[in-house]
């Protein structure tokens, strides 16, 4: 029996819920994150796109690089979720905007090549130098 997650953006607009296990969850370090989010890392959990679905509003797309559109409210600006055309067939969604992030703990680091040096996060996970899809 696969467990309902639920969550969503600040102002409320946006709504999201997906099924299945909390796994696969990564810090990623990449500069791209760091910029649209603002935060020196964000954490992402990448599920099927197939078990995923928008409940509540529609969100504003952005295009971050050639093979990323990245899902955030219109509202609030909140990032939620995204989509890379490397791997169309999930989806990537932040950790932060669940309902209860503290049930989702990163299990590895991401774009460790982009890693702020000053930051020291959770050192005892391993860490992959891009990602692997």
């Amino acid at each position: 029996m696969n467990s309902i997650h639920t969550g969503g953006c600040h102002c409320g607009n946006l709504r999201y819920q997906f099924s299945g296990p909390l796994r696969d969850i990564a810090h990623c370090h990449c500069s791209i994150c760091r910029r649209v989010s603002g935060g020196t890392v964000t954490t992402w959990i990448t599920l099927p796109a197939s078990a995923f679905e928008w409940v509540k509003g529609k969100p504003a797309e952005y295009e971050s690089s050639s093979s990323c559109v990245r899902y955030f409210c219109p509202t609030c600006g909140a990032q939620l979720a995204l989509i890379t055309r490397l791997s169309p067939e999930s989806i990537d969604v932040t950790v932060a905007t669940l309902d209860h992030p503290e049930l989702a703990p990163a299990e590895r680091h991401i774009w460790m090549d982009n890693r702020l040096p000053w930051l020291h996060l959770d050192e005892h996970l391993p860490g992959e130098a891009e990602e692997s899809l």
